[in-house]
């Protein structure tokens, strides 16, 4: 099996909203992959479809090469899901739950479990429901972990996690893969923690639209470029070659995947003065807001 993750032509509607149309991507085996959209692009939507919970007007999706919606108990044994941040089974305590959960997966590691809970610093008695949102989401991805699964599917794992905790994460995350077996999807609102962590990018816009790629190969692509106005010049527009624009005060910053003699030949055949264009150095989180847009 090359592929653990298989969408094609996927189309999903709520009512007249087109969330996807057509839409096609494969997560090969082995490494960590960053599923990146602003708001309502559907990427809460796409894990209900790829897990069985939504079934999608359209299309096909394929995970560890069974149909999603007909995906058996061995397979969802293989996989890992930190669904939105929320755990059920508040009534039980820290050993309790992993108890419970510990009865159905056979590769269970208790070590690995209470090695991420026990930082919490509370006893084994102490119940979820007592704890705090941030402290439910570290019970949460001490479970996740403690199934040692080969897919790790966890949507915004960063729900209530302080920055140390966070960190620590990351840390286990990067652990995990290095067998070279294991394969990571995952979407998270902190886009700057993915910077150091994710081997590819998926980005999705609304309506379906995806660009997949590198890491490496996205941000040594994906430029930005800021110059002077004049005051009484138009803004430059999107084009093929201006991905986006963005204004602040007298200064504009387009983006673009060209290079910076394409683009200042753009601008200046457009009536824009150059004198001022310069490269600025970006973030992942600058690149992704570069091209989705601030709002």
């Amino acid at each position: 099996m090359e592929n653990v993750i298989e969408v094609e032509n996927l189309t999903h509607r709520y009512g007249k909203r087109v969330i996807y149309e057509d839409l096609n991507f494969t997560v090969p085996k082995e490494g960590i992959f960053g599923l990146l959209g602003k708001n309502g692009v559907g990427k809460t939507t796409l894990i209900k479809i790829l897990m069985g919970f939504l079934r999608p007007v359209s299309g096909r999706c394929r995970v560890l090469g069974e149909d999603s919606h007909n995906l058996s108990p061995a397979a969802r044994i293989r996989i890992g899901l930190l669904f939105e941040g929320h755990l059920a089974y508040e009534f039980m305590s820290i050993a309790q739950i992993e108890r419970f959960y510990s009865s159905y997966y056979p590769a269970w590691d208790r070590d690995l479990y209470y090695g991420l809970v026990d930082r919490l610093d509370l006893p084994h008695h102490h119940l979820i429901k007592n704890m705090s949102c941030g402290q439910r989401s570290q019970v949460v991805l001490g479970l996740i972990f403690a199934q040692r699964p080969e897919l790790m599917i966890l949507d915004d794992y960063s729900m209530g996690l302080d920055a140390g905790y966070r960190r620590l994460f990351l840390e286990y995350l990067r652990e995990y893969i290095k067998d070279g077996t294991k394969t990571v999807f995952v979407t998270s609102h902190i886009v700057q923690d993915l910077e150091k962590l994710v081997n590819e990018v998926i980005f999705l816009d609304r309506g379906g639209e995806i660009m997949q790629t590198s890491l490496d190969r996205f941000m040594s692509g994906f430029k930005q470029f800021s110059f002077k106005k004049a005051d009484s010049k138009e803004m430059p527009q999107k084009d093929d070659i201006i991905r986006n624009v963005d204004n602040t005060g007298s200064v504009v910053s387009v983006y673009s995947f060209q290079s910076r003699e394409t683009v200042e030949s753009h601008l200046k055949k457009q009536g824009f003065d150059m004198a001022t264009l310069d490269q600025v150095p970006m973030t992942l989180e600058d690149s992704f807001i570069g091209l989705t847009g601030k709002y």
